[in-house]
């Protein structure tokens, strides 16, 4: 666990103290677009951060071939080199984009071949665990295509949701934190080495993420770009492919018996294996609603718009902070109430929680929709928009007579008139400088 978390805290240090020079650079190299119509920031602001989290990300690699227990990941496994060779693919790409802005289908065809990269270095799925089937191995071919899909998926749905201060670093990192728990779970509890290159790229993905934060929590410095977005995405991609089409679930030793028996009887133990796809549930139902949305207006599904799920929360009436919050909420929701039915699925507690969180969940979500009536005496103690509206246009007319008066006091006296103190005005101008 230790030299996890070194790897981690070396890949944001890295990241943190690249993203500074890189905005600096992004502002030089004149990669600041025009604020768009979709767009909810003001000012125009520099992207490429994903420059210094592509570097965050070799750091944490060379750092981890260099101690002593995760040494072993690179000698036994040639995960990690398909990694980088993916991630520098697609980080090129989302550069070009980021400055010259390329066109949609030329990035989907570049984040295809990145796929098809790391599937020719052997990071691809073998077999997938079927509960009541069991281990049902995939062709080659099988398995390519479907090693690409779910990497296309997770890369547009999280460059889907990049659309608020932090909220693709965040939602990415609380994923990363709960995919490092099972993984180190299943490295660690079973001793299954085909954990360990999961196990790693998570750790450097919460450094990639946790060191980005500080420049892009809101209002944001930087943001991420696609260079950023679909890096992220592909890393978080890849450690559910290392781990999903390279455990035997007789490896686990929980259940003796046939193959099917030990798959059916360790399903809560696999369902965290769809984590990456639980986890990316909010922006992957983002992406299904934005293609069908997009397609049944007559528009392409790569055209922008306005109507993604943080728009949304705008326009219900949250502030930039509490919608990226809410969606923090239900994105840790959903993927640490997975791990946790995965470690004890007999138990009810946790059951009931994830439905007591939810239903805190849509309270929160639905808040602005709500004005209570407040009692009289309770008024002085919550905000004005939940005060009774007579007392709240009381106030508005006492304020509205107040900056009357501060008016009136403020004009300026004019020529010949009596002025304050019996003072009188030389010119046609008053002595007195309105300072309003």
């Amino acid at each position: 666990m230790r030299e996890y978390l070194l790897t981690l805290c070396i890949t944001a240090a890295v990241t943190y103290l690249l993203t500074g020079p890189v905005r600096k650079f992004a502002i030089v190299a004149g990669a600041m677009p025009e604020i768009r119509a979709r767009d909810v920031h003001r000012e125009p602001t520099p992207r490429l951060g994903g420059i210094a989290m592509f570097f965050g990300l070799c750091a944490g690699l060379l750092v981890a071939d260099h101690l002593t227990n995760l040494n072993e990941v690179f000698a036994k496994s040639n995960e990690p080199r398909a990694l980088l060779s993916g991630a520098a693919l697609i980080w090129l790409i989302g550069v070009l984009d980021d400055k010259f802005e390329i066109d949609a289908l030329i990035k989907l065809g570049g984040q295809m071949i990145a796929a098809g990269v790391m599937v020719m270095q052997g990071l691809t799925i073998l077999w997938l665990p079927i509960p009541g089937v069991g281990n049902v191995a995939l062709t080659q071919w099988q398995g390519t295509l479907l090693t690409v899909a779910l990497v296309v998926i997770t890369i547009n749905a999280v460059n889907f949701v990049d659309g608020l201060d932090g909220l693709a670093a965040g939602m990415v990192c609380i994923a990363a934190g709960a995919f490092f728990l099972y993984a180190y779970r299943i490295w660690y509890s079973y001793g299954i080495e085909a954990a360990a290159p999961a196990t790693l790229f998570s750790a450097i993905l919460m450094g990639m993420c946790l060191g980005f934060l500080p420049h892009n929590m809101h209002p944001a410095r930087i943001f991420m770009g696609d260079s950023g977005s679909m890096l992220i995405g592909l890393v978080l991609a890849a450690g559910a492919i290392s781990i999903t089409g390279q455990l035997d679930p007789d490896a686990l030793g929980l259940y003796v018996g046939s193959e099917r028996a030990a798959v059916h009887a360790t399903v809560p133990v696999y369902i965290p294996l769809l984590l990456p796809l639980t986890i990316i549930a909010v922006p992957a139902a983002d992406l299904v609603l934005a293609i069908v949305r997009r397609t049944w207006r007559g528009q392409s599904p790569f055209a922008a718009d306005r109507g993604h799920l943080h728009h949304r929360l705008l326009e219900i009436g949250h502030s930039h902070s509490r919608a990226v919050l809410i969606m923090y909420f239900w994105s840790a929701l959903i993927a640490f109430g997975a791990l946790a039915y995965s470690v004890n699925s007999a138990s009810m507690w946790i059951v009931l929680g994830v439905v007591f969180l939810s239903a805190i969940g849509l309270i929160l979500l639905l808040l602005p929709r709500f004005t209570p009536r407040v009692p009289v005496w309770a008024q002085a103690f919550v905000p004005p928009r939940y005060r009774r509206r007579r007392r709240a246009a009381e106030a508005a007319v006492a304020e509205a007579a107040c900056e009357a008066e501060e008016t009136a006091e403020r004009a300026p006296v004019a020529a010949g008139i009596s002025g304050v103190n019996g003072a009188t005005a030389i010119g046609p101008r008053s002595r007195f400088v309105d300072r309003h």
